[in-house]
């Protein structure tokens, strides 16, 4: 997992194109689940807070599935792979939540790791060959696809809700806090 120092912490542009400013806020939010899933043992990321089942591996597990998925299925229209094609998604919704701490820390950081690489390449294709106002492969019912745009901003939601319940089940593990790694 990347470490990020307050000098090297991405930040999207003050004043910067769209793109970059969307791209730039979930480089944002990707480093600050990176921060706060970092230096952790595996009791550390399987740690609960409250009456909540979420842990700090269950979220990185998730998110590399919301990374691979929102770009095979909604991007591309192409199934999405391993490990997430060999499971019953009916039967177990929650599988990349609950089967979290099955894994290592590092295997937890590889697969998170892993997809976000593969986002970051098909998001600069996809910028260099026809910007945001593109539309992904995946058509719905009613004949519609999505844009990048409109894939890039669910993505970021999608961190910046799941970032909180980070800094929260974090700071119960050992205190840390903040959104940004010490100056």
């Amino acid at each position: 997992m990347t470490e990020h120092t307050a000098e090297a912490w991405p930040e999207p542009p003050l004043a910067g194109t769209e793109a970059a400013a969307i791209v730039g806020a979930l480089e944002r939010q990707r480093a600050t689940l990176a921060w706060k899933c970092s230096g952790l043992d595996a009791s550390g990321l399987r740690a609960t807070l409250g009456t909540s089942t979420i842990t700090l591996g269950g979220l990185l597990k998730h998110l590399a599935h919301v990374e691979d998925s929102h770009f095979a299925r909604l991007w591309l229209n192409t199934p999405v792979g391993p490990p997430w094609n060999t499971v019953d998604w009916e039967t177990t919704p929650d599988w990349d939540y609950r089967s979290a701490a099955e894994d290592t820390p590092e295997q937890l950081r590889a697969l998170w790791q892993e997809s976000v690489t593969r986002s970051r390449a098909l998001i600069e294709k996809a910028l260099a060959e026809g910007g945001l106002d593109q539309p992904g492969a995946y058509t719905t019912r009613t004949g519609e696809r999505p844009n990048l745009r409109r894939i890039l901003l669910d993505l970021l939601e999608e961190y910046a809700r799941h970032t909180g319940h980070a800094d929260l089940i974090r700071e119960t593990i050992d205190g840390l806090t903040g959104e940004d790694p010490p100056r």
